[in-house]
């Protein structure tokens, strides 16, 4: 019997230290490692987009219509005795879908410049191959040939 009461056959401990095994090699995988990076640097372009948004964007568009888009609320009547009325923040949603569409955009730029460049890669053609020494060779006699001749 284990520490734990528990008893583990080798064949069991043996799977379970495959499996722990895998586990690692998956997840330090470089693939892992860049989507990993990738999730940091896309939650912080977020969290960039979301103050350009809401502190830049809104407030020039709520200057030039009128409307100040972060105080823009909507406040629902009270139905039911003393619940408290519910408010419906159609600003927020506004800053949201403004939001949406610049990281929409700007994600529409990055695959369309990583689509260029993929283009330019497959119309570069490839080196000719190098000529082989029986060429090489074959080569040589032929310009040798040549020179005797003249």
């Amino acid at each position: 019997m284990g520490q734990l009461g528990v008893e583990i056959t080798k064949q069991e401990l043996t799977r379970i230290k495959r499996f722990f095994h895998e586990f690692k090699t998956f997840a330090i995988k470089g693939n892992m490692l860049d989507m990993a990076v990738g999730v940091i640097v896309g939650g912080a372009f977020t969290a960039m987009v979301n103050s350009i948004v809401s502190h830049i964007a809104s407030p020039i568009i709520g200057m030039l219509i009128g409307v100040d888009f972060s105080s823009l609320k909507i406040d629902l009547p009270r139905l039911y005795g003393n619940a408290p009325p519910g408010t419906l923040s159609v600003g927020n949603f506004i800053n949201t879908v403004i939001t949406f569409f610049i990281i929409a955009f700007v994600v529409f730029l990055f695959v369309k410049g990583i689509n260029k460049m993929r283009r330019k890669i497959e119309e570069t053609p490839p080196p000719p191959p190098e000529p082989t020494k029986q060429e090489v060779l074959l080569a040589e006699i032929r310009d040798l040939l040549k020179e005797q001749r003249k």
